[in-house]
């Protein structure tokens, strides 16, 4: 029985813990899940929720006309000055960054959630540590 309860864990199958909040640190039906939110004790990925800010999903009007003449080479450049502004202060603070995601999704759970993979454990220290 326990060997098949730790081949489900994680799982969709896992009746017990959330397979989303699992996987991606973050779930679609937040603190009305019925399921645990695992929250690891150590990662080497740190997750930042709801920090990155598309002009485009900032709906103020359904037709869209709050964006104006916005184009689309604008709109790469907010998001690119983003990635570097963030990537650099993270990496000047803390050290080495392996890889670094923003979520760019339109579900509330992920809209722009930056996740940052940092290298070594030095980097984690540091990150706790402040």
């Amino acid at each position: 029985m326990a060997e098949y309860l730790a081949s489900i864990f994680g799982t969709e199958k896992d009746k017990v813990n959330c397979s989303f909040y699992f996987k991606i640190g973050a779930c679609r039906h937040g603190d009305r899940c019925s399921r645990i939110h695992n929250k690891p004790t150590f990662s080497q990925t740190i997750v930042l929720l709801n920090v990155y800010q598309n002009p485009q999903n900032s709906a103020q009007t359904a037709d869209g006309s709050h964006l104006g003449n916005i184009t689309e080479t604008e709109i790469q450049q907010h998001f690119d000055d983003f990635f570097e502004e963030v990537f650099t202060e993270v990496e000047d603070h803390y050290g080495d960054i392996e890889e670094m995601n923003i979520c760019d999704n339109l579900g509330d759970h992920l809209v722009g959630n930056v996740y940052i993979k940092v290298g070594a454990f030095s980097c984690l220290i540091k990150i706790m540590g402040s």
